[in-house]
């Protein structure tokens, strides 16, 4: 064994003693098995719960709508957009819609701001340890990776390329290195078609059901058609008007 594989095997055990003395008497057993798997073992049981995330983000993503799913939007709640960041409204119909991240419908500590349900300890969605919420959080461990995966999906271009067999979605052939990850429904047709869908069921737009991978050729052909349509959508709307 040589002297780099010698101090990461003595790191790990370190960190497994201060992991299992840091562990409290019921947690995640996947989440365990994961951490003490890892090629460096995380130190605390919260570095442990977010290495799992990380490593599993489609979990992530539907975890975090089926939570959308059970709070719902607000009764007054509709999907905008504003220059004004200060108002936690999204800019650009490219982030996605999240009503408790906005002012005027933020919960407050201890809940989600992404999906609006309570968080309890290590940021988990569930309460195990009977501990109540957890007043020092606003996010899910879950569903801050949701978040990074819904607004830079290509960052899990590997993943979803595995997903699909290494098929290309559109022409079925083999996919090219330079494969490109895209939105079936473009997220600009979602802004204009679907913005008063339930908000849930908006954020699927986002998510892995709207996701998929096409070679770069193919990509850049439905693009071309895309901004056609949006010129024509546009034209037709100015000579109405």
């Amino acid at each position: 064994m040589s002297k780099w594989q010698e101090d990461k095997a003595k790191a790990n055990r370190l960190a497994i003693a201060r992991l299992t003395k840091s562990l409290p008497p019921v947690f995640p057993s996947a989440v365990l098995a994961r951490a003490l798997n890892c090629r460096f073992v995380p130190l605390t049981p919260r570095l442990a719960i977010d290495g799992y995330w990380r490593a599993h983000p489609l979990r992530a993503d539907r975890l975090a709508r089926a939570l959308a799913a059970r709070s719902g939007a607000p009764s007054d709640w509709r999907w905008q957009l504003t220059d004004d960041r200060s108002t936690g409204l999204p800019t650009t119909y490219r982030s996605p819609p999240a009503p408790y991240r906005e002012q005027a419908h933020a919960k407050g500590a201890g809940f989600c701001c992404v999906c609006g349900q309570p968080v309890y300890r290590f940021g988990w969605h569930v309460d195990l340890w009977n501990a109540g919420v957890n007043k020092n959080a606003s996010w899910h461990s879950a569903c801050v990776i949701a978040w990074q995966f819904w607004n830079a999906p290509s960052g899990q271009t590997r993943l979803l390329r595995r997903l699909q067999g290494l098929r290309c979605r559109d022409s079925n052939r083999r996919l090219l290195r330079a494969a490109e990850v895209d939105h079936r429904v473009p997220l600009f047709q979602v802004w204009r078609q679907h913005r008063d869908l339930p908000w849930p069921e908006l954020l699927g737009y986002w998510g892995l059901p709207n996701l998929q991978v096409i070679n770069r050729e193919i990509h850049v052909a439905k693009c071309a058609t895309e901004a056609r349509n949006r010129r024509a959508a546009r034209s037709a709307t100015v000579e109405l008007a």
